[in-house]
């Protein structure tokens, strides 16, 4: 075997040590994963900003309350992460202002505290898998770099007995071991990229659903002082 088929990608593969090819089944295994939730993200990412524009829409194009909250408690299932937070804040200033006696602020104070909840529970939901994304970036070229120096070892092990090493021999050993790094930045490249991009966007929807819990205890307030 020359040293051209010697460097070979899958030859190089097939011939690593047990443990560079753990490591790289290891690291295949995580970025399989990483990619299939960094779409799944990206899908429900999407969906939740168009249900968010779609409710604040709705919202604020002056339709009645009752009507919406009846809306969402109907299609509970299907609604988005800011009509949820709506439902829920408005549920309980509602069943606060059957009782009697209750002072405006008791009302607020109510739905603000079932909106705030809800809204953990949605923020919960969205930051999902974002933790594994982070992981993978942060500990993948770890990883990799693991697999390359325990595959230089084992080269240099091998050529322990050689009176006089040449290219040709020490070559595929060090491009086996290096393959674990280059393995490990293509996990984790991925994953930072995608980590950043949709802490971003969950923070913004974080601050529109803030802004919007606001401005609605202003409006329920507005109601309960009638």
């Amino acid at each position: 075997m020359n040293i051209t088929q010697d460097l070979d990608f899958w030859t190089l593969v097939v011939h690593a040590s047990f443990v560079v090819k753990v490591v790289l089944a290891l690291l295949l295994a995580v970025s399989f994963m990483s990619w299939m939730y960094i779409f799944q993200k990206w899908f429900i990412l999407r969906r939740a900003r168009a249900q968010t524009e779609t409710f604040e829409r709705e919202f604020w194009s002056g339709n009645d309350l009752n009507a919406l909250y009846q809306g969402a408690v109907t299609d509970r299932h299907s609604i988005g992460s800011l009509e949820r937070i709506f439902e829920s804040g408005f549920r309980e200033f509602t069943k606060i202002r059957g009782q009697r006696a209750v002072e405006a602020s008791a009302m607020v104070n109510g739905a603000r505290r079932a909106m705030h909840a809800t809204f953990q529970r949605e923020m919960d939901r969205l930051e999902r898998r974002l933790a594994f994304l982070a992981s993978t970036g942060s500990v993948s070229p770890y990883v990799g770099l693991f697999g390359t120096v325990w595959g230089i070892m084992h080269a240099f092990r091998n050529l322990a007995n050689v009176q006089q090493a040449t290219l040709a021999q020490v070559a595929p050993g060090i491009a086996e071991a290096l393959i674990a790094t280059a393995i490990g930045l293509f996990a984790a490249i991925p994953a930072v990229v995608a980590y950043n991009r949709y802490s971003h966007d969950i923070d913004r929807l974080a601050i529109r659903f803030e802004s919007f819990m606001e401005e609605f205890s202003n409006i329920l307030h507005r109601q309960a002082t009638r």
